[in-house]
């Protein structure tokens, strides 16, 4: 889904958390099924960390969970207690961003792939979701 890359804009429910990722229009997202993801019914695709920027002082209302191998920085608002994005165990390196929380207008395809996560080292090496936090050359 390689396309020109364009700001979108995006956060929390009470607006505390607000950020801007550098993406395509046609984005792959991953449903995932882990303990987390299936609780939270998360659908977010993966950029590389360059490409996201935290705005204004929207690091003040983060707070941060962590379980298993606390690879995966699960952040979400102290106010609202939405997760609007994070940093995933298959891609410390990037930040997955809910495509639910991307303000309306900027998305025009979000393909969704299935990640298995209650089998993740096997999902991991079949879906090739490290890729996707790359940077483009």
């Amino acid at each position: 889904m390689e396309s020109e890359l364009i700001l979108h804009e995006g956060g929390c429910h009470c607006g505390k958390i607000k950020w801007r990722v550098k993406a395509s229009r046609r984005v792959v997202a991953w449903s995932c099924n882990c303990t987390d993801c299936s609780m939270r019914g998360n659908v977010h695709f993966v950029v590389p960390s360059s490409d996201f920027e935290l705005l204004d002082d929207s690091k003040d209302f983060i707070t941060t969970y962590t379980f298993g191998t606390h690879t995966a920085k699960h952040t979400f608002c102290k106010v609202c207690g939405i997760t609007s994005f994070y940093t995933p165990r298959s891609n410390p390196d990037g930040v997955a961003v809910t495509v639910k929380c991307v303000k309306s207008g900027t998305l025009d395809h979000v393909e969704v792939r299935s990640y298995d996560g209650q089998n993740w080292e096997k999902s991991h090496t079949e879906t090739g979701i490290a890729s996707f936090s790359k940077e483009s050359s």
